[in-house]
């Protein structure tokens, strides 16, 4: 591969830990495009959102420094994660490139509003960063990311020729398959659905009640070929842009013209 670096900073977090594979398999793909800092969690974080930490302290850990590469754990959420690397390792120059993951496990639907994948991505964009998160539909952590990398490049490659406008980052979402079966990369909306079933009830050793988190999806829209779940289940790779903005701007027009108060 030609060397694209070309003085480019780009920071790399994610929530699964800054020991999970999906970020090893991260880190040696995007090398080639630039001098790379990895800050992430100690230990997995999934499902913090953008979640930050207050009212206690956050650690910083040096892993790793070579040249082109650094690694920090941080004892934080992966947004802060991300406000760490900026407060503290890109204080006078921000970096040029933030991507998040890859995810063990899918981000696409409802699940784009918990991952702290996104999160972080959606951090970066607000420090102005062009952001991008990586998912996996496979929570195995031996999971293989081979057609991820290479698929990944090719989305790497036109990000960089062509980046989202401001306060927009990419929710990018590869089917666990092998390469030869991947049919294709699609732009696509947030598909809907929800988790039903969430918790399974348990008893301690002590006699207690406890519950665990499992949860069964929904498919709200099982016949819609343009939402991002459906396409990753027939083995297309999704790309849907997500806005910082949540405003509804229709519906701020119509309920500003129905509501009338004195």
């Amino acid at each position: 591969m030609e060397n694209r670096r070309n003085g480019r900073k780009i920071l790399i977090t994610n929530d699964d830990g800054v020991k999970s594979k999906g970020i090893s398999a991260l880190t040696e793909m995007m090398r080639p495009y630039g001098d790379i800092t990895v800050v992430a969690p100690f230990e997995a974080m999934s499902g913090m959102s953008a979640a930050l930490t207050i009212g206690k302290p956050l650690r910083l850990t040096e892993l790793k420094t070579e040249e082109g590469l650094r690694i920090f754990a941080c004892s934080g959420t992966p947004a802060d994660c991300v406000k760490m690397a900026m407060n503290q390792l890109f204080a006078d120059s921000p970096p040029d490139l933030l991507v998040s993951g890859i995810n063990h496990g899918s981000n696409a639907s409802i699940a784009s509003l918990y991952s702290g994948t996104l999160g972080a991505a959606a951090e970066g964009t607000v420090y102005g960063i062009p952001s991008i998160g990586f998912s996996l539909t496979s929570h195995d952590r031996n999971a293989d990311f081979t057609a991820a990398v290479h698929f990944g490049k090719l989305i790497i490659d036109k990000f960089l020729e062509n980046p989202p406008k401001a306060d927009t980052y990419l929710n990018v979402n590869f089917p666990a398959s092998d390469m030869t079966e991947i049919k294709g990369i699609r732009f696509c909306h947030q598909g809907r659905g929800q988790w039903i079933k969430e918790f399974e009830e348990r008893v301690d050793p002590y006699g207690f009640n406890y519950y665990w988190m499992t949860g069964e999806f929904f498919n709200l829209e099982p016949a819609n070929d343009d939402s991002d779940h459906n396409l990753v289940e027939k083995n297309y790779i999704s790309i849907v842009p997500h806005k910082i903005d949540t405003t509804d701007y229709d519906e701020l027009s119509r309920l500003g013209k129905m509501w009338k108060f004195s």
